[in-house]
């Protein structure tokens, strides 16, 4: 298994040493109301070659967890608690020369609009060769001949000319590729991608994905993929971890976790794909919308959608604890689910 309550628990070596290992994640946001929780005590765990899937709605945490992985938080944003393990050192304990001697050749990431994340007035060949510049000291004739490799890799064709071209002269797949390209650069250990088929059209999205799992079976990177595509979790992903309001509310094998939820959330989606739905009749859905984070309810935090909620779960606040197998969710009554 890739995610776990207590992901310190694999051993300081070996193949079950998780290449990316986060506990107990808390990330505070400063807003005009007040300091509000964003992300509360997320732990995952993924080793190298695997697929991690976050999974859940818009701003259930889970872009926000990926930036405090990374280390691009807002100024407005500030983790407060927990721990984010690579290479066996705590990146939120480290000094910032640190931490940037890791971003590529370590952790990298790929965030959902290519457009803002590419410099708009810098030739993508250039871009693509700054990884190379900084991190290996290759000269700026080698590191576009660095580039040039990359972007025929991931597929861009006539590559050579193309690298003095600039973002906006590609079409979004194309820049979604540069993108990729600019993440795998140095081979990074763990490779973090925000929802990467954002606004793409269907065969894009396949593409794109595919060229994910290609170059992730190549440098035997540990992917965590963040997404609320249900398909594309049940498609490319190992193991999933369920995110609502900040938590986790359920982790396990994405077989597992798809076939036999333990969480009324996880069900809720699930139950939400329209797969068979009658013309004419309305589509699935979870009832309701999360709650603003000003807002969060002591108890269960999913309490005011939830077909099994009791007293219990206004008073209080479900731990995240193992349902077997592996398996772990944060649910006072998620046996009865097997019985629903």
């Amino acid at each position: 298994m890739t995610t776990t309550t207590s992901p310190s628990s694999a051993g300081p070596s070996g193949a079950d040493t998780p290449a990316l290992d986060v506990e107990d994640l808390c990330v505070d946001l400063t807003t005009p109301a007040g300091t509000v929780r964003a992300v509360d005590h997320v732990s995952f765990s993924v080793r190298r070659g695997r697929t991690l899937a976050l999974l859940g709605e818009s701003g259930c945490g889970k872009s926000m967890t990926a930036l405090a992985v990374v280390g691009l938080l807002d100024p407005a944003a500030a983790v407060t608690g927990g721990a984010v393990r690579v290479k066996g050192g705590d990146t939120l304990r480290m000094s910032p020369a640190a931490r940037r001697k890791l971003a590529g050749p370590a952790l990298s990431i790929v965030f959902q609009d290519a457009l803002t994340a590419l410099n708009p007035v810098q030739p993508v060949g250039r871009q693509l060769g700054e990884p190379f510049r900084i991190h290996q000291r290759l000269s700026r004739r080698q590191a576009r001949e660095k580039a040039v490799e990359l972007m025929a890799r991931v597929g861009i064709p006539e590559p050579g000319e193309r690298a003095r071209a600039y973002p906006h002269q590609f079409s979004g797949g194309m820049r979604q590729r540069l993108l990729i390209a600019m993440a795998v650069a140095l081979a990074p250990d763990v490779l973090i991608a925000d929802e990467p088929t954002t606004a793409l059209d269907v065969t894009v999205q396949a593409q794109i994905m595919r060229l994910l799992r290609d170059l992730q079976d190549e440098r035997d990177m540990a992917v965590v993929l963040i997404t609320h595509d249900l398909a594309v979790v049940a498609q490319r992903a190992d193991d999933v971890t369920v995110m609502y309001a900040g938590t986790v509310v359920e982790n396990g094998s994405v077989h597992d976790v798809f076939s036999a939820p333990r969480h009324p959330y996880t069900r809720g989606l699930l139950d939400s794909v329209p797969e068979g739905s009658v013309r004419g009749r309305p589509l699935p859905a979870v009832p309701g919308s999360p709650p603003e984070l000003s807002a969060v309810p002591p108890g269960c935090v999913f309490q005011a959608r939830c077909p099994l909620a009791r007293e219990r779960c206004v008073r209080e606040r479900p731990a995240l604890r193992p349902t077997g197998d592996g398996r772990s969710a944060a649910c006072h009554f998620s046996e009865e689910l097997d019985r629903a």
